[in-house]
């Protein structure tokens, strides 16, 4: 690896190369161009590709066209484009792009990393996952600050390639976002719990509300509305997410079913609720406190790269996050910068 200074001063440069403009690549393309960066995307669909070009973006006129140009020009390829169309989309990096700098943005990391393994196996991936987003999609729900001061994972195996994760690190912070370093599997286990057992959730519940009737529909306010908002996402694309998880969202919903099947046989044992309501009080408190305590850190690229790798990792397990670079990381930066001009 090239020195630290000369590997953030080139992560910071770095062109971008977006595959996928819906709600995050689009919102993606719109902040890293307005971040500084050279960056360009490509769409499978055509009437997506013309809306961003209208609105002044560079864009491709093919996916094929756009990973030529990041082999090219080594630019960091971003997939955003559904789990279900990542085989097709990896095929065509392995044919234009075999070699290139990759990341993407899908909610699961681990069924990604297997499917890089297997059809893209010469690029060098770092996975990540910004969590951000909304119930709406497509090109024209993005937005310039879909980032701002949300969470990106990066995923922090032990092989990890440290130039290539420093790009996808530097890319979110150039985004708004801060950083969550984390191991893939782990990371799985945690979306699974805080993410895709929500969505499933919101399905449930909305479907239970609108059984109810008009009066009940009528009748709904903040608690069902702000349960429910993620079920108005396009149900293929929530299905893709949670399906794709499969294993670690089952043994979270085994989780959740035996939480309501205790309270149930206390509501009909004993009419009494409060045991399960305090816990989840006590919950909600908990990730209240965890929100006001988090560990923002900046951080330097100084010790091995198992050294630092391990202790990005741990950062991410106790609640912190990468909020930026030292001063001295930046300043060596600034040298190696001037240096490649030069």
């Amino acid at each position: 690896m090239e020195s630290a200074g000369a590997t953030l001063a080139a992560a910071q440069q770095r062109p971008v190369c977006v595959i996928g403009l819906g709600l995050i690549g689009g919102s993606l393309l719109r902040a890293a161009t307005d971040a500084g960066r050279h960056a360009w995307g490509a769409s499978a669909s055509t009437t997506t590709a013309e809306k961003a070009a209208a609105d002044g973006y560079d864009i491709a006129g093919s996916v094929d066209e756009a990973l030529a140009r990041a082999a090219a020009q080594d630019a960091l390829v971003v997939l955003a484009v559904p789990l279900t169309a990542l085989d097709d989309v990896l095929a065509a990096v392995a044919r234009e792009a075999p070699g290139c700098r990759l990341t993407d943005v899908t909610s699961v990391k681990l069924p990604v990393a297997e499917s890089v393994a297997r059809l893209a196996p010469a690029t060098r991936f770092v996975g990540g996952h910004p969590m951000t987003g909304t119930e709406f999609s497509g090109w024209d729900a993005g937005s310039l600050q879909l980032f701002h001061e949300k969470v990106w994972v990066v995923a922090t195996e032990d092989d990890a390639d440290l130039e290539v994760w420093v790009d996808v690190a530097a890319l979110a912070l150039a985004c708004g976002a801060v950083v969550v370093p984390a191991a893939a599997d782990e990371h799985d286990l945690a979306v699974a719990r805080i993410s895709h057992l929500p969505h499933l959730f919101a399905a449930v519940l909305a479907a239970v509300g609108a059984d109810g009737g008009e009066l009940a529909l009528a009748l709904a306010a903040g608690s069902f509305t702000d349960g429910t908002r993620v079920a108005a996402t396009r149900p293929e694309l929530t299905a893709a997410m949670t399906e794709g998880n499969r294993s670690a969202l089952l043994s979270s919903l085994d989780d959740a079913l035996g939480r309501l099947g205790a309270a149930r046989g206390s509501l009909a044992s004993t009419g009494g609720l409060l045991a399960t309501l305090t816990a989840g009080h006590e919950a909600r408190t908990t990730l209240d406190g965890a929100r006001t305590a988090r560990r923002e850190v900046r951080i330097d690229l100084e010790g091995t790269e198992g050294e630092f790798l391990e202790s990005m990792r741990e950062l991410g397990r106790t609640g912190g996050r990468v909020i930026g670079w030292t001063s001295e990381a930046l300043d060596a930066a600034d040298e190696a910068g001037e240096a490649l001009v030069d």
